[in-house]
């Protein structure tokens, strides 16, 4: 199994709000989902815990694009522009330095004109366990 396959398969929570994985390379990943009803706050515009989450996906796949398993220990997320019903997202996530115990990363979301919607940078733990994948894609 391929790690997009892995984590599409079981990040379960990821799953459940429409964030899939749809590129992982070395150092680099990137996620999507479509704003739908279900990810609307009370304001009417895409909660920031979807944002995060579709971001947060494809941080744990360039975390992990190593082999070993890596888990997010800190994250930090901005918010730059409100998501709408209807929006198409891309979380790009690029390691910026390939620590071998703590990998960081910038992870960059927009929408489908390109705008920028939210920044986040992520510090990951990589233990020396192995993950069980054959490929990244």
């Amino acid at each position: 199994m391929t790690l997009l396959e892995r984590l599409n398969k079981t990040d379960h929570f990821a799953a459940s709000i429409g964030a899939r994985l749809t590129e992982i390379r070395d150092g680099y990943a990137k996620a999507e989902m479509t704003v739908g009803d279900q990810h609307l706050n009370g304001g009417g515009v895409c909660q920031g815990g979807a944002i995060y989450t579709l971001a947060d996906l494809s941080f744990a796949a360039v975390s992990n694009s190593h082999g070993l398993l890596t888990l997010g220990i800190a994250n930090n997320i901005t918010f730059l522009k409100s998501a709408q019903l209807g929006d198409h997202l891309t979380a790009v996530c690029s390691e910026t330095f390939n620590h071998h115990k703590l990998p960081y990363c910038d992870i960059k979301v927009t929408n489908q004109d390109g705008a920028l919607i939210a920044v986040m940078t992520g510090l990951s733990y990589r233990m020396n366990k192995e993950m069980e994948i054959d490929a990244l894609m």
